[in-house]
Formats: structure tokens, sequence, C-alpha cells
């Protein structure tokens, strides 16, 4: 025998209210019938009958099950590929304690969010790789994005177009069922926003045409920081230059526009994950073949149609109490 519901907090109080109510109601009608020299005890068996309704109500409040049936669940679901930038940059301190750690925090809560959904994640610098495939499994998930560090992939030149087309690859293989419809598929682009690749503008037409839907999150400060080496000295460029990495929108905007998605920012003052997620909830995934679970057999009818025919005998069986 197993229970949908634990007795907690309301059901106790329903169940000394009820007692205390019952003792003061039988009480009462006691005190009225001593002074007539008649006793009162005539609603004794009134008590048993109304304690077991209640006690039958109580049981099938918490939802006894016993035994398993099998029932159709009907899912609809949606491929979300997390593209996510492991580039030098990504180390930047403007957002405490990291671009990347505060990118990470937010993906795990937000991975939490779509269990009905598969979930896959793309990790990129000059070139991308795919780092998890499309999953249902939130541990695994979990899992490879708290290992996400730079130095993941060797330092190279931040490039977006190398994990779009990756993208685009994986969405074009990934298996359809015969006359089904494609299921629908987003992308969620977490980057700084610095492109040092080619033109992205024959990797978006790609895009769009897919059908896939672009989210960006820019992640860091317009202010931007300066970028630091292992040994803590300040990096510089070929001309002797310190490097400062800062936020670049206007790419991600432009992104996102142009396939139907939109733009958020996570900063040092503002964090639009729960925008996202809510953008995200937004685009209906495809209806999946109907699928057979096990599930406990609730059988709550049984206590409640005895509670009540219980009830009802107590309202057709009258006695007398106090006789004139």
């Amino acid at each position: 025998m197993n229970w949908a519901y634990s007795l907690s907090w309301p059901e106790l109080t329903g169940i000394i209210a009820f007692a205390l109510l019952y003792i003061g109601y039988a009480v009462r009608t006691w005190r009225l019938a001593a002074p007539l020299g008649q006793r009162g005890w005539r609603l004794g068996w009134k008590l048993v009958l109304r304690g077991l309704a209640f006690a039958l109500l109580t049981v099938a409040l918490l939802g006894p099950a016993y035994g398993v049936t099998q029932q159709p669940v009907r899912t609809a679901g949606k491929d979300v590929w997390l593209l996510v930038d492991v580039s030098r940059s990504m180390d930047a301190p403007d957002v405490a304690p990291s671009r990347l750690q505060k990118a990470q925090a937010e993906l795990s809560a937000l991975i939490s969010r779509f269990q009905a959904d598969r979930v896959g994640l793309i990790v990129f610098s000059s070139e991308a790789y795919v780092q998890c495939p499309l999953t249902y499994d939130q541990n695994a998930l979990h899992l490879f994005i708290n290992t996400l560090q730079t130095s993941l992939i060797t330092a190279g030149s931040t490039n977006l177009a190398a994990p779009l087309e990756l993208a685009l690859t994986r969405l074009r293989a990934t298996p359809q069922a015969l006359g089904a419809a494609p299921r629908a598929a987003v992308l969620v682009l977490v980057t700084d926003g610095e492109d040092f690749g080619e033109n992205l503008e024959p990797t978006v037409r790609v895009l769009t045409r897919s059908g896939a839907r672009l989210f960006t999150m820019g992640v860091g400060t317009l202010e931007g920081t300066r970028l630091l080496r292992l040994n803590g000295r300040v990096l510089r460029d070929s001309r002797g230059r310190e490097v400062v990495s800062r936020l670049t929108p206007t790419p991600l905007r432009r992104l996102a526009a142009q396939t139907g998605g939109q733009y958020f920012e996570l900063t040092d003052r503002r964090n639009e994950f729960p925008l996202l997620v809510n953008a995200l909830n937004r685009v209906e995934g495809q209806a999946e073949q109907v699928r057979t679970v096990s599930v406990a057999d609730n059988r709550y009818r049984y206590p409640l149609a005895l509670a009540l025919v219980l009830l009802a005998l107590d309202v057709l069986l009258t006695i007398r109490v106090i006789r004139p």
C-alpha cells in the first residue's frame, strides 16, 4: 500500500478540530439533558458513525494506492541546444565571479525547468564541439555544465559561426519518425559577443530556413575589463597593449532578430535569464506519440464512497436525545 500524499499539518489540524468540536457538542447535549433527569448518551453510536466517516474521508484525501495500472501519456517536447562560449574572454571578472562561472550557475537552473525537452550542449571558441548530445538526462547535463572551463578548447579567437554550423549539422542529423513533423528546435547562444570569425550571414540564412529559433544571451559589461594570464599578469596583444574584453551586444541582437528569437543580457547589474526561461517556455514543442507508462492505481474512490454512505445514514437515521 502506497500513499499519494503524506499526513501533514492540514490533515492533523482537521482531525484535532473534528475531535474538539464533537467533544464540545457531546458535553453541550449532556448538560442540556442533565437538568431534565435524562441521559444524552444515545448519541454515542452517532459518534462512532461520524468518526468512522471522517476517518474514511481522511484516508481518501491521502490517496491510498494499491497495484499498478497502464495509462497513456501524450507529451510535447522540443530540442534545445545550448551553445556556450568557453574562450579566454569568458574568464573576465566583470560579472562576478567570472562570466563563465555566472553563466554556469544560471544554465544549471535553466535546464531544470525543461524536463520534458531534450537538451544538448555545444562548447566553442575558435572551433566548436558537442560536449553533450541531446538528452533527457538532467544529471548528465548538470555534470557537463559544472565542468565547463576555458581550458576545454585550445585558445584562439572566438568564431560565432562555428557553433551555429555545428548545431545545424546536428539538427539535420536528428532522426524523424516517418510522416511526423520535425521537432521544434531552439538554440541558446551564451557569449560575450566578441566575434573574430568570418561573415555570419550565410550561416544565419541557412539557420533561418531551418525553422530553428536563436536566442542570444550576452554576458559581460559594456565597460569591460582587462584579461589576465594564468600567472596573474595582464594579457597584452602583439603590439604590447593591454587586452580589454567588452560585451558586444550588436551582433547578438542582430542574430536573434534575424531568426525570430530574442536577445537577453547577463551583466553586473541585470540578470535576464528568467526572461529567457519564459521565452523558451512560450516556444511550443512538437507533440510526440502517445506513450504508455505504469502508474500506481489510486483507490481513493472506495473509502470516499463508503464515507458518503455513512454520512447518508447519519442524515436518515435520527434519534431523540431529550424526551418531553
